[in-house]
């Protein structure tokens, strides 16, 4: 498996998702009754999605405060985002809801936060540098 000694621009863009992900599945949790009329979106819909948020950003934190990570673990991390803004934008266009004008302006303000969240650890990942594993370490 391949490591990589994460940069600290890396592991501070980490932390920021991290926090993003928490304050946002936080408040999808915890206001769905409200936010749902005034996002347009079901309230089982945003509590769900702040739930799915919360393990995330436990993940996205345990990774932040480490040093040398797989290179596989920061993969997933950039293609989950990828999925979640290609998602953000397929629940615009599917017609599955019919939100708000603030609930557009709130799907689509978050994906681009997530767009930029991922480029910057596209540019994270590239500023890290590749570490040799002892095989036999591996092993254990």
């Amino acid at each position: 498996m391949a490591y990589i000694q994460s940069s600290s621009f890396l592991r501070n863009v980490l932390a920021l998702d991290a926090a993003a992900c928490a304050a946002t599945g936080l408040l999808l949790s915890f206001g769905a009754g409200a936010l749902a009329g005034l996002l347009g979106f079901p309230a089982e819909f945003l509590r769900g999605a702040g739930l799915v948020l919360l393990p995330c950003a436990a993940v996205l934190a345990f990774l932040a405060s480490r040093v040398r990570l797989p290179r596989l673990a920061i993969h997933a991390v950039i293609g989950i985002n990828i999925l979640w803004v290609a998602d953000s934008i397929l629940i615009l266009v599917s017609g599955w809801f019919q939100p708000t004008a603030l609930g557009i302006a709130f799907v689509l303000a978050q994906a681009a936060v997530v767009a930029v969240v991922t480029e910057l650890e596209v540019i994270g990942l590239k500023k890290s540098t590749p570490v040799e594993v002892e095989t036999a370490a591996l092993r254990l």
